[in-house]
């Protein structure tokens, strides 16, 4: 049978058409992807050859062999991708953007999934029933019977399917929320088809059904604030009194890394143990991921402050404890001594004051980042290094400084010592330190007995200060000096005498 042959303007309309359109799907292509970063591919460079092709066809009536065939063909296949472009918009301009703002997170992986696939189903199903004219209630009845069929071979994974649909609508937690999922801490990495994937602390990975995880109780600790508490416990001996214990523990845990200091910690008085009382310490923090290093840092501080605080942690009962006494004081004791020959005022002492003012000062031991002493703060001791390195700093106009670093035999409060003053700097443990504290009763007592001391103490207090003055051309000339030396001399015995009350 004969061909008509094609119209001669159709076909020149055709062929400026089919370029024309093409270039035009392209550019548009072009400024989505670069401009407004929607994800096209491969798949959007055929729906524009496709569309290229089909219009020109359709709307200039050129006549071809199987012309009908071929339009229909051409429909489905622009139907189809342009289903797949109209699916990288709705990930673009909805989930990544609408979404985004009206929720505060990002649209669940999931849901996305979810959502693309029915939406996909859908084209394929109006492909065949409108443009290609086929009949799909036979198919759509051999589908049920074959989702029949496949639902009770699958029921396990269409558990856990429709288990993580009932999550995404419930959200009882999102990605990136901690929590404690039998008994274990961990962080929301993914919801996906199948499971919940988390990560712990350790960097861990679970991988939990979500059917298990609709059936088990879960606690978010990040919703619907980080903020939240954490309760650890710990045993003290009974002979010390509750309240003393309660705010020795409160100081250790508040000056933890990471504790919030609102609220404050608070301990509780838990209960009367076999060989303990125990004692719950609340306190509240943000980041979950730190939870190992704060609860640490907790007890860690409890430890040093319970030592330094005389308070005894006992063994358990049931623990046999025999230990053979380590010679740990006297080992200090003569460190301390060592370090006596450095320091001006107890240059002052003879060796029997000296070993007075050792034996009845205190030995304490300070963890790294601990506070020894607070600028401002009261205080009337002083301190020598025995062992470890700390840090001196100073606040001034807002501004923290370190200007200092004491180390072994190095001591510091002495004015504190003899005249009661604030602190003048902060000091904090470098390193794990250990100390002596010598305390204003001590040495108290031996000024009471030796008046002479007292007059040295004062006139040594007086030559620091003029030597503080000479530095800064405060004093022109001698006589200048003489003066000033017997005027503060006189300065620091009457405070050393109101100081401890001689």
């Amino acid at each position: 049978m004969a061909l008509a042959l094609p119209d001669t303007q159709s076909l020149i309309a055709e062929a400026i058409s089919i370029p024309l359109v093409y270039l035009l799907v392209v550019s548009i292509g072009r400024w989505l992807k670069r401009r407004q970063r929607v994800p096209l591919g491969v798949f959007y460079q055929l729906f524009a050859i496709a569309l290229a092709l089909w219009l020109p066809a359709l709307f200039t009536g050129v006549r071809f062999p199987h012309r009908e065939a071929t339009l229909r063909y051409l429909g489905a296949a622009v139907a189809l991708l342009g289903a797949l472009f109209g699916i990288a918009l709705l990930h673009r301009y909805f989930w990544g953007g609408w979404f985004v703002r009206k929720q505060q997170m990002e649209a669940p992986k999931f849901l996305r999934q979810i959502v693309t696939l029915l939406l996909f189903v859908f084209a394929v199903l109006v492909v065949l029933q409108v443009t290609l004219e086929k009949d799909i209630s036979a198919a759509l009845a051999a589908s049920g019977v074959a989702a029949v069929v496949l639902g009770f071979a699958m029921q396990e994974t269409l558990a856990n399917i429709i288990s993580g649909i009932a999550l995404e609508i419930g959200k009882p937690f999102k990605t990136g929320d901690w929590l404690i999922v039998e008994g274990r801490h961990a962080e929301v990495i993914e919801v996906n088809w199948r499971s919940t994937r988390l990560r712990t602390n350790d960097d861990i990975y679970l991988d939990i059904p979500n059917k298990t995880i609709v059936g088990t109780t879960i606690t978010n600790l990040t919703y619907p604030t980080r903020q939240h508490a954490i309760r650890i416990q710990m045993g003290f001996d009974y002979q010390t009194p509750p309240n003393f214990i309660k705010d020795c523990i409160v100081r250790a845990a508040a000056s933890a890394p990471g504790v919030l200091q609102h609220p404050p910690p608070k301990v509780f008085l838990k209960d009367f143990g076999d060989s303990a009382v125990i004692y719950e310490i609340k306190f509240t923090m943000e980041d979950e991921s730190a939870f190992n290093d704060i609860c640490d840092a907790i007890r860690t501080n409890v430890w040093y402050e319970a030592e330094r605080s005389g308070i005894r942690i006992p063994f358990p009962i049931r623990t046999l404890q025999i230990e053979k006494p380590k010679p740990r004081y006297e080992e200090a004791l003569a460190a301390a001594r060592m370090a006596v020959g450095r320091q001006p005022i107890l240059q002052l002492l003879d060796q029997e004051q000296v070993d007075k003012l050792l034996m009845h000062a205190k030995l304490l031991r300070f963890g790294r980042r601990e506070k020894v002493i607070v600028q401002d703060s009261k205080g009337d001791s002083m301190f020598i290094l025995l062992n470890g390195e700390a840090d001196v700093h100073v606040k001034a106009n807002g501004a923290e400084t370190q200007v200092a670093t004491f180390r072994n035999g190095d001591a510091f409060g002495e004015m504190s010592l003899l005249t009661g003053e604030p602190r003048s700097a902060t000091v904090i443990a470098r390193t794990d330190c250990e100390l002596w504290e010598i305390d204003k009763e001590t040495l108290g007592e031996i000024l009471q007995e030796n008046e002479a001391l007292v007059q040295k103490l004062g006139e040594m207090m007086a030559q620091r200060r003029l030597e503080n003055e000479d530095a800064i051309g405060k004093l022109p000339n001698a006589r200048e000096r003489e003066e000033k030396h017997k005027e503060y001399t006189k300065g620091f015995r009457s405070r050393l005498a109101d100081f401890f009350k001689l």
